[in-house]
């Protein structure tokens, strides 16, 4: 029988487009794992700002480290009423206070133990940043795979569509039938713009995380969702994690933080000595009555502070109860690592056995029945709706073992954030 141009026409210009589009995918810009997150450490502006915080702590550092400035003063007195010749003086006074009870060292060991925590605490920002990172990007993989799964069942849909069209005129099939699968396709289409947009939108958070201002997104990013179970033994995890959480570091320079601050707070109530050392000079009084030649005086001195505001231990007793509160928030963070470390690894557990179930054979299993399907259906055996059924469940279980891939890959990752170990790779 033959074929009518114009159907031949539509599926030449389809061809035509198909070959366009996979000319133009080749020509995509494609972001490497490793390339994104280099971005994320280099630009990403969040974690650029927390950097701040360790060039300022080494600021304070060298702040901490200098002596009080000296003093000077001078005065200048003179008789107004020239008539009496009372002549006139200037003095002068150089004055420096003398820190006593270690203060200056206290200070310096208190912004030096300052500068560690905070650096302490610019590491555990950035496991925390490198996880989330890492968890994005895997998010933009599963949205990526769910988008090609719902392309290619359009696809195949697109295809049936228009043979169902060649074989309705050829009376093989009801105009229904042949209907029916135009339809469905065109509703495949509309799933294929909404996975889509949703893929667009994790590509704009990965270019935010890189601190990406021109918001122009990749057109796609390299790297598969897959599966390989790592054995892990939790006691040496909960190790790892106490050796290795930036955050419990930083709870133990807190510890030193408290402890120093104590120590200036005792350094603080040592009494300053105040030294002087001066001169003057004083002009000839040529008053008749009480006549006096010039001269110059040379003075030194000592003061003596009278501290009664210790009487006050306020300060100290407040510098005691933090440091004893920073012991306490420390052995609290060590329980509460120990507990995260225990969920993670369950965690993981579970989706690793999650995922060990599609490896019986479940995803082979679903696509051997589809194919199946469409060759009875092709050979009149087999209805439209139970080649549709059958497609709908082959796609549930490819949306549902890469979820499942997604999860295991997760679950990885927030292990190993609990751990305080990185030791990721998407190829």
């Amino acid at each position: 029988m033959m074929i009518p141009m114009k159907i031949i026409k539509s599926i030449i210009l389809l061809s035509f487009l198909c070959i366009a589009f996979n000319g133009y995918a080749q020509e995509k810009q494609v972001l490497t794992f490793n390339e994104y997150l280099n971005n994320v450490k280099k630009s990403n502006i969040s974690y650029l700002t927390e950097r701040y915080n360790v060039d300022i702590a080494d600021a304070n550092v060298k702040a901490a480290k200098v002596f009080p400035d000296p003093e000077l003063s001078v005065s200048y007195a003179n008789n107004q009423n020239w008539n009496l010749e009372m002549g006139y003086g200037i003095d002068a006074e150089l004055g420096w206070t003398l820190e006593l009870g270690g203060k200056r060292k206290a200070r310096i060991r208190l912004a030096q133990s300052e500068k560690e925590m905070t650096g302490a605490l610019l590491e555990d920002y950035f496991r925390n940043l490198r996880a989330d990172a890492t968890l994005a990007y895997l998010t933009a993989l599963k949205q990526k795979r769910l988008f090609e799964i719902q392309q290619s069942s359009y696809q195949q849909m697109l295809g049936l569509a228009l043979a169902d069209s060649l074989r309705f005129r050829a009376g093989s099939i009801t105009e229904v039938d042949a209907r029916q699968s135009k339809l469905e396709a065109a509703a495949m289409l509309n799933d294929v713009f909404a996975s889509e947009g949703d893929l667009q939108d994790v590509l704009l958070q990965l270019q935010l995380l890189q601190g990406n201002k021109n918001m122009e997104l990749p057109d796609s990013i390299a790297g598969s969702l897959s599966f390989s179970e790592r054995i892990f033994d939790l006691s040496e995890l909960v190790t790892a994690a106490q050796n290795n959480r930036a955050d419990l570091q930083a709870a133990l320079k807190s510890k030193e933080v408290s402890q120093n601050n104590l120590r200036l707070a005792k350094a603080n109530r040592a009494i300053d000595l105040g030294l002087s050392i001066g001169g003057g000079y004083s002009s000839e009084v040529r008053n008749e009555i009480a006549p006096a030649p010039a001269f110059k005086g040379i003075t030194a001195g000592v003061s003596i502070p009278l501290n009664l505001s210790n009487a006050n231990k306020g300060a100290l007793n407040a510098a005691q109860l933090t440091a004893q509160q920073s012991e306490m928030r420390y052995k609290a963070i060590e329980l509460q690592i120990t507990s995260e470390v225990a969920q993670a690894y369950n965690k993981y557990k579970v989706a690793c056995r999650q995922a060990g179930q599609f490896n019986t054979g479940l995803l082979n299993e679903a696509e051997t029945i589809f194919k199946k399907k469409v060759y009875g259906y092709e050979r009149g055996e087999t209805s439209i709706l139970e080649l549709l059924n059958a497609q709908r469940t082959y796609n549930d279980v490819q949306i549902n073992y890469s979820e499942t891939l997604y999860n295991c890959a997760a679950a990885l990752i927030e292990l190993e954030r609990a751990c305080g170990i990185w030791d990721v790779e998407i190829q």
